[in-house]
C-alpha cells in the first residue's frame, strides 16, 4: 500500500509507492541516507520513527528497538503517513 513519509528534520514529505521501498523513496530527497544490504540484516539504514504505525519486515531489531525505530530498506508503514527523524 502506498503511503507518505515526512522527513521531519529536513522539512520534506515524500510519497512512497506500493512497489517502492521506503529507502528508495527517501533517497530521492536525501541521497546520502546510509544503507548497505537492502535486506534488513545489517541495520545500516535504521532510522528513528517519530509517528506512524510500522510494519516491521526485518529480522534484526529487538522488540524494544522496534518501539521507536525501523529499517527503512524493508519495513513499511501500516497506515497512510509515517514521520521519520531525518
Amino acid at each position: 500500500t502506498a503511503f507518505e513519509v515526512e522527513l521531519r528534520r529536513s522539512g520534506r514529505t515524500v510519497a512512497v509507492a506500493a512497489d517502492q521501498s521506503l529507502l528508495d523513496a527517501v533517497r530521492t530527497e536525501l541521497p546520502d541516507v546510509p544503507y548497505s544490504c537492502r535486506q534488513g540484516f545489517c541495520g545500516t539504514c535504521r532510522q528513528r520513527v517519530l509517528a506512524g504505525g510500522i510494519d516491521h519486515r526485518d529480522e534484526l531489531l529487538t522488540d524494544a528497538e522496534r518501539d521507536d525505530s525501523m529499517l527503512i530498506c524493508v519495513s513499511r508503514c501500516t497506515g497512510k503517513r509515517l514521520v521519520l527523524d531525518l
